[in-house]
């Protein structure tokens, strides 16, 4: 074996480790805030940055509690979408903070890429409109009369800038270090994804104006979806993710379908390189690999939920547990609910 092929895969090595640490800078959200954030010095102490996130930060502090925010949304949104899967998106006190589980390339870290690209955008985003930010504001591009005949008006979201921004902090690693492994398209590919799921579904809000709420004169503005919609859809392009695998076309490197039998992918699909391990078990060597004992299930679904799935055969037990839920609720004029406590005793359903 050549000095010059283990130098080679010892760089393949290294350059796999830091691209599957990409998404290191979620740490942020583990922080209560970073707006107070004043000199260059405070950007160096951040934990989970890169160098190059670092020289962002140091230009763009005021943008880096946004970020911190966005961190926080994407591990919200994940933890969500994947309450009743056996993998959970749990998170770790270290880094990253879903563990191992996103250093391989499965489906699961194809989400946590996508999810996070897409919530820095959102999050940057919407700091421009609500004003927080002196940089950007609202998107003084859209303007004027539209072909629908409303006057566009009001403060548009400058998605354009937060799109911009998320690309050049999420995406740096990637391409700070050349695009030409495997991993590195595959994280570029979910993290433009995740941005287009926002794009594509920008939404027009509309205000009337007239006498006694008469539609004379509409004004309306661009504006982002609500984030839990952004959430669904790149949960359901999880769900129909294709497998890849790099291959050379010409003197570029790009990723195909690994079945010749399915249809290529467009910019806005999900994929992956890996399949995704079982997650039935608890693996001590493997953070972030939790397992399911324990785990509550549905014993009626027949979905990953329900026992079965969830548990992975291993059966489940079943306790009766005291509730406490608001009940005989009226409402008093003018103008509140008023609701009694009402103690229960319900079945609960947990993973042996």
């Amino acid at each position: 074996m050549s000095k010059e092929y283990v130098l080679r895969c010892v760089l393949m090595l290294c350059f796999a480790l830091l691209s599957a640490n990409a998404s290191n800078w979620l740490y942020l959200a583990k922080l209560s805030s970073v707006g107070s954030i004043r000199d260059e010095e405070t950007c160096e102490r951040l934990r989970g940055l890169i160098q190059r996130q670092v020289q962002i930060c140091k230009r763009s502090v005021e943008v880096m509690d946004a970020v911190r925010r966005g961190a926080q949304l994407a591990i919200d949104e994940c933890q969500f979408q994947f309450r009743n899967r056996r993998w959970n998106c749990s998170t770790l006190e270290s880094m990253p903070v879903f563990g191992k589980v996103v250093t391989q390339g499965t489906r699961e870290a194809a989400f946590v890429y996508a999810i996070s690209a897409a919530s820095v955008a959102f999050a940057v985003t919407r700091a421009c409109s609500s004003g927080e930010l002196e940089k950007c504001g609202c998107d003084h591009n859209v303007h004027g009369v539209s072909p629908e005949g409303f006057q566009w008006s009001g403060c548009s979201d400058n998605i354009a800038y937060g799109v911009a921004f998320s690309q050049s902090f999420v995406d740096v690693r990637e391409r700070s270090k050349g695009q030409s492994s495997s991993r590195a398209l595959m994280n570029l590919h979910n993290n433009e994804a995740g941005r287009k799921a926002i794009l594509s579904h920008m939404r027009v809000e509309c205000k009337c104006h007239g006498v006694s709420g008469s539609c004379e004169v509409k004004t309306c503005w661009k504006a982002m979806p609500p984030f839990r919609k952004v959430g669904n859809v790149i949960k359901e392009k999880f769900d129909g993710a294709t497998e890849v695998e790099q291959r050379k076309v010409g003197s570029t490197k790009v990723l195909v379908p690994r079945n010749s039998q399915f249809k290529p992918h467009t910019d806005e699909d999900l994929v992956y390189l890996d399949p995704s391990p079982d997650f039935c078990d608890y693996d001590p060597r493997t953070p972030g690999m939790l397992g399911t004992v324990g785990r509550q299930c549905n014993r009626t679904s027949k979905a990953i939920d329900g026992c079965e799935l969830m548990c992975c055969g291993r059966g489940f037990q079943t306790q009766e547990v005291e509730v406490v839920d608001r009940c005989s609720c009226k409402f008093h004029w003018c103008c509140y609910v008023k609701c009694k406590q009402c103690r229960k005793m319900v079945e609960m359903h947990t993973c042996r």
